[in-house]
């Protein structure tokens, strides 16, 4: 491959399902071995984990709420156990509330649940990893559109994600010295489960024809930006927000 990442460890949050399964099979298929973190779903995470292995490369998984700084230290002494250096870290761990909630009805227990989901936790893998990350790493954030232009209706999942790219423009620079870098992929609307209730009814067909190209990300149309700002391609690429939502984030 172009992309040869054997040699390298690799941590996927979030990496049971979704984005982060596609992005830690395709790290596998870089050469990569992978670690995935998940919040609860045990058996999609062990079909990832089989998938893995398939692929041929030392694979494991650990169940944590990384909004808990607890969880976040178990997960980070499963790496140390297990790798022997961390080179790259995905945080794509996260929740999108789907019930419209208006920042005036919008309850305390939500508003704090999503910041815990989404930014808090962001917080906690990249301290710890900081600690870890070994010189000439790679440390990619899965952010949003939402983060760009906000989002009405969703205003606790676009605040975080808007946080998330300032968090990068900051990490990136206390890191540049070690040669690591940091960056953050922005999606629009992906076809996964976390989206799901959106394309009910007319819902796919109205997202698609908001997306200037005409279509609905797959996971693997986001894990693969992640794959390339993962590889020596990217060297010299930190700090940035790398847009994958087919020019969503251009038109109202």
């Amino acid at each position: 491959m172009l992309i040869d990442l054997t040699g390298k460890n690799a941590l996927v949050t979030g990496g049971s399902r979704g984005v982060g399964r596609a992005t830690a099979l395709l790290l596998a298929r870089a050469g990569a071995s992978v670690g995935i973190g998940y919040h609860s779903r045990s058996e999609e995470a062990q079909k990832t984990l089989d998938a893995l292995h398939e692929i041929g490369v030392p694979a494991w998984a650990e169940m944590g709420d990384l909004s808990n700084p607890g969880d976040v230290e178990i997960l980070f002494k499963r790496v140390d156990t297990e790798f022997d250096g961390l080179d790259i870290l995905i945080g794509n761990h996260g929740i999108w509330p789907n019930k419209e909630a208006s920042i005036a009805e919008m309850s305390n227990e939500q508003w704090q649940k999503t910041l815990g989901a989404n930014l808090h936790s962001v917080f906690y893998t990249c301290r710890a990893a900081a600690h870890r990350l070994r010189d000439h790493g790679r440390l990619v954030l899965v952010g949003s559109t939402a983060g760009q232009r906000g989002e009405a209706f969703h205003a606790d999942y676009a605040s975080t994600k808007g946080a998330m790219m300032s968090f990068v423009k900051s990490f990136c620079i206390e890191l540049a010295s070690r040669d690591i870098t940091v960056n953050c992929v922005a999606p629009g609307w992906i076809d996964t489960e976390m989206s799901s209730s959106a394309f009910e009814g007319a819902g796919r067909e109205l997202v698609s024809r908001s997306i200037p190209l005409g279509r609905i990300a797959t996971a693997e149309d986001v894990a693969g930006p992640i794959l390339f700002l993962c590889s020596e391609l990217a060297r010299h690429i930190t700090g940035e927000v790398l847009n994958v939502n087919g020019g969503a984030v251009l038109v109202g």
